[in-house]
């Protein structure tokens, strides 16, 4: 912190270093708030023991049980505090791109791509997080075949990060006339926003764009010009499309962003190979790959294979509240 302090005092480095300047400052910023926030919580703990000790001698029973519901609140907050000191790496301050693909299990597996959509929309509500769907191919009978969305807000992908990966359903289809238990599975891949200052040199040559009529449910889906746009980066064989806004431009540039953001990945994962990016894997969407599963019959539970992690309530889940999961999976990374 002094450090920082130090160099943004210097008049020469805002003149010479606009951009470093700013990130430093966000930086200093962050870390003044990380400060602040853990002054006062180690308060309010004092203030609370002094409280409780003095409603004990009393035995003041109103007092205690009003004192232990402040206490587990805080306890969430400083668990949520603790949760974000674990946010250590570049990327993990960058707004989030995630796609779901519906895997192995048909018109079921379809479904399930549309759940965990809805999971993590209310995740990011919760989180007072923008999301905005950028590409949506629905299912043939129900659910969708595969959506990408942005997520915008503090670490968004430093948090969703852990849901990298194949996701594992088991239930009785409501698809099924006979009532037959199915398991379906889904892939979520999770990349970190690029942002501008990244410099990626990409070639016009390398690209082929296209441009299509939308195609969807219908409403913000459907578009009756070629607005919708598909680029193919011919070295890599990347290929991503947009076609949720109107106008083609706007298209075209989250187009190109989402492959900046897979381009930027495939290169880190180059140079860090010993981190072993999971977004970048070619896993197949089925049975063995999965990093997390989803039972609701004939028992109910969720179950994260990486840090073993166990939650019976599944309702609870699948409206959003995963941040247990989170927590486990970035203590997990430190292990």
């Amino acid at each position: 912190m002094k450090k920082i302090e130090k160099t943004l005092s210097r008049t020469d480095f805002w003149q010479n270093s606009h951009h470093e300047a700013t990130e430093l400052a966000q930086e200093r910023a962050f870390l003044s708030n990380q400060i602040e926030q853990w002054h006062r919580y180690k308060n309010e703990l004092e203030e609370l023991h002094i409280l409780t000790t003095v409603a004990q001698e009393e035995n003041d029973q109103g007092s205690l049980a009003d004192l232990g519901k402040d206490l587990l609140e805080l306890e969430k907050e400083i668990g949520r505090y603790e949760l974000e000191t674990l946010l250590a790496d570049e990327d993990d301050k960058r707004n989030a791109i995630v796609a779901i693909n519906a895997g192995a299990g048909g018109t079921e597996a379809q479904d399930w791509a549309d759940m965990l959509l809805r999971l993590y929309l209310r995740w990011s509500e919760s989180r007072n997080m923008k999301a905005e769907i950028v590409d949506y191919l629905a299912g043939d009978e129900a659910g969708i075949k595969n959506v990408t969305f942005t997520v915008s807000g503090p670490h968004a992908y430093g948090y969703l990060k852990s849901e990298n990966g194949v996701h594992r359903m088991v239930r009785i289809s409501p698809f099924d006339a006979n009532a037959r238990r199915h398991t379906s599975f889904a892939s979520v891949s999770v990349l970190p926003e690029v942002e501008d200052d990244i410099v990626l040199a990409i070639n016009e040559k390398d690209l082929r764009v296209e441009t299509f009529r939308a195609s969807g449910p219908g409403g913000q889906h459907v578009n009756k010009t070629s607005s919708a746009v598909r680029i193919t980066h011919l070295p890599t064989n990347i290929v991503v499309q947009c076609q949720n806004e109107k106008s083609q431009h706007r298209n075209r540039e989250l187009a190109f962003k989402i492959l900046k953001a897979r381009l930027y990945a495939l290169e880190k994962e180059k140079k860090e190979k010993e981190k072993q990016l999971r977004h970048q894997s070619q896993t197949e969407i089925a049975w063995g790959n999965q990093i997390r599963s989803y039972i609701f019959n004939p028992y109910q539970l969720v179950k994260d294979h990486r840090t073993n992690l166990e939650v019976g309530d599944i309702d609870r889940v699948m409206n959003g509240d995963i941040d247990m999961f989170i927590d486990s999976y970035l203590k997990w990374l430190q292990n």
